[in-house]
């Protein structure tokens, strides 16, 4: 089996003297772990770093064999996080969320955008929230914001229920405000400048629909990293 392709590098991890094998959010093929021998030598350093883009040539004799990676700089990001501490972390909670919710070798072309950018523009904060509301959509546990969950009604939604991850109307959700998170109209407006609280309502919304409803339910311990992220992000 032999394919190229392109991608994020998710994780490290070192492998003999100076070998390492790789995680990579990829393009066409998912998530694919791959190993690079002699990836750890002094010369690689800048290569193999987590958040970098690079292409690879992957090959393995049989399907079940883990992949041999030949791997190309595309971009280094090492500089973008380096100067902000914040963003690292942001980037630490995406990789762990990638590596802990995504199965192996499944296309997910269609997310792979939501990555993307997060690294490529300049509003990454923004962008990091778009990620983790279509990381639920992609789990199959998505938050339903077409229409009240009391009246089915398009109008005024203003609540999504932590119960059942549906919107909720001004109207029927008032009086129960303070157990509602507040409805994120700029992810349905695809609204790339909101302001910040509208962004920490969205996160602690979708950390908490993460959690709670993928984590749980597989008995899986939520990252530390997403855990501590809010109070990092200052929001």
């Amino acid at each position: 089996m032999r394919f190229r392709d392109e991608g994020y590098i998710t994780s490290l991890r070192k492998y003999g003297e100076n070998s390492v094998i790789i995680t990579l959010a990829s393009k066409s093929h998912g998530l694919i772990k791959g190993f690079v021998r002699g990836g750890f030598s002094k010369k690689n350093l800048g290569l193999y770093q987590m958040g970098n883009l690079i292409n690879v040539d992957c090959y393995a004799r049989l399907e079940e064999n883990m992949l041999s990676f030949k791997p190309e700089l595309i971009r280094s990001f090492v500089p973008d996080f380096m100067s902000n501490p914040q963003k690292t972390a942001a980037l630490s909670a995406m990789c762990s969320l990638l590596n802990s919710c995504l199965p192996e070798n499944e296309n997910f072309e269609w997310f792979y955008k939501y990555i993307e950018n997060f690294f490529t523009q300049s509003d990454w904060l923004v962008h990091y929230a778009f990620f983790e509301f279509y990381l639920l959509e992609y789990l199959g546990v998505g938050i339903d914001l077409s229409k009240c969950a009391v009246t089915s009604s398009v109008k005024n939604l203003a609540y999504v229920s932590p119960k059942t991850a549906r919107a909720v109307c001004l109207e029927k959700g008032f009086p129960y405000r303070d157990r509602l998170f507040l409805y994120p109209h700029f992810i349905v407006d695809k609204n790339y400048t909101p302001e910040r609280e509208k962004v920490a309502d969205l996160l602690k919304m979708t950390g908490f629909f993460l959690n709670k409803n993928f984590f749980l339910v597989h008995d899986l311990k939520f990252p530390l990293n997403r855990a501590n992220l809010m109070g990092i992000l200052n929001l």
